[in-house]
């Protein structure tokens, strides 16, 4: 029998949770904190924080610090200006079956919670309460992509997982939990991801809205208004059949070791392999072919002006790999947008829309490049999927790197480092241990 989405939410303990989900939702941490370090750093953080405090000032929901900001809102605006900041630097956690991301709402969400709550959190009580956000994210996500014709930004469905989890933070009946993620469903942005592809602006991927939508749900709730059923949750139930025994959060968690979109990864894996195993220069570039599947060729970005832009290309993104060796902290500043070198193989890069992969990049995202020298040399490589999926993952020490990598400059190494070793270990800490970890996430560089 399917264990209702409510029962689940309201009667989850930290006991049900399996050692894998526990090491996805540790690595999750740090992965997504180092992103918010870097990424409080950008222009679109800047602007989010400041219109989120005109907007969601201090309520008798109590005060939480915004991410990497510190500066104090309502849950629902620290929600909101952390989930915009955290998604201004596009290398968070993905799950590729819903084409999307969770823990760039999730977290924001759920520590503006808890930086709010009367009780002092610990670890095991924020394990239990993230895991309710992903599972049910995914599970919606997954629902919503098999019934619905348009493809809806991750804000759309993270807002049900968080309304669910910001439910149970409140402590609300399965019935209120229930309404809430109803709530959240309805009102959550169904916006469209294609158009941001098209045209990137800081709009990104709907986090910013879908978080505040859900614990505006949540509370709602608490306060009778109703709005069940959610119908991702309650109409679709072949993907909510082993809830609560199986774990879409395990299987389909992947991360990112680029800051862009995660249908140029293959791309720029292959030739970051093709120009080590070949000994090239970029220099030496002539013309570099990419076969990938159709809404990956919308990518084009070949010239971006904007970080967003550059955040929604792959023809920028390979050029970067191919004469940088790298996309790190100084491949996101302005003045990488600009450089020649890069510019004139970004120029040269052809997307080749093919059928056949975009036929089997279901739940997987494949491209196959080819590299052409000026000598008249040809390298063509294997089709690949990208580095970071769970038949290829990042380890725990790549993930590390990559944390390093982003946060060190922008935190200090030793808050960073305190960081990482409490993230890793989040969900032992007691109460005091759990305040600590939030204390250095929830204020500013």
């Amino acid at each position: 029998m399917t264990l209702p989405f409510q029962t689940f939410a309201a009667d989850l303990a930290y006991r049900d949770l399996p050692p894998p989900l526990l090491d996805i939702l540790r690595r999750s941490f740090l992965d997504t904190m180092g992103v918010a370090a870097v990424a409080s750093t950008s222009d679109m953080a800047h602007i989010a924080v400041r219109g989120a405090a005109a907007m969601f000032g201090i309520t008798n929901a109590g005060a939480s610090r915004v991410l990497m900001d510190g500066r104090s809102l309502s849950p629902a605006g620290a929600a909101m200006a952390g989930a915009f900041t955290v998604d201004a630097v596009d290398a968070h956690d993905t799950t590729s079956p819903c084409k999307g991301h969770a823990g760039s709402g999730v977290f924001p969400a759920l520590m503006a919670m808890a930086d709010a709550s009367d009780k002092p959190l610990n670890g095991m009580d924020f394990a239990v309460h993230l895991a309710i956000g992903y599972e049910i994210s995914y599970r919606s996500g997954l629902a919503q992509h098999a019934t619905c014709p348009d493809y809806h930004t991750s804000g759309a469905w993270t807002a049900v997982g968080i309304a669910a989890a910001a439910a149970r933070v409140l402590g609300l009946t399965p019935e209120q939990i229930r309404h809430a993620a109803g709530i959240g469903e309805y009102h959550g942005p169904r916006s469209q991801m294609m158009r941001c592809i098209d045209h990137p602006t800081m709009v990104r991927d709907g986090v910013g809205w879908g978080a505040p939508s859900g614990i505006t749900a949540a509370y709602l709730a608490r306060e009778g208004f109703t709005g069940a059923p959610a119908l991702t949750c309650e109409e679709a139930p072949e993907f909510w059949a082993d809830l609560g025994q199986g774990w879409r959060t395990v299987e389909d968690t992947s991360y990112k070791p680029y800051p862009c979109c995660r249908w140029a990864h293959p791309s720029i894996d292959s030739v970051a392999h093709l120009m080590s195993a070949h000994d090239l220069s970029h220099q030496e570039i002539a013309r570099v072919e990419i076969k990938t599947f159709h809404n990956a060729t919308r990518l084009a970005g070949h010239r971006p002006a904007t970080p967003d832009e550059f955040a929604y290309s792959i023809a920028f993104p390979v050029a970067t790999m191919i004469v940088r060796g790298q996309i790190g902290v100084h491949e996101l500043a302005p003045e990488t947008l600009s450089d020649p070198d890069i510019l004139r193989v970004s120029d040269v890069v052809e997307l080749i829309d093919d059928d056949h992969f975009t036929r089997i990049s279901q739940g997987k995202r494949w491209a196959q490049v080819t590299i052409h020298t000026k000598d008249g040399r040809r390298f063509e490589d294997v089709p690949r999927t990208p580095k970071g999926d769970s038949d290829a993952p990042l380890s725990d020490n790549e993930i590390s790197e990559k944390f390093h990598l982003f946060a060190d400059p922008v935190l200090g190494a030793p808050r960073a480092a305190e960081i990482e070793t409490l993230a890793t270990e989040f969900d032992s800490l007691n109460a005091s241990d759990f305040s600590r970890l939030l204390d250095l996430c929830l204020t500013s560089p």
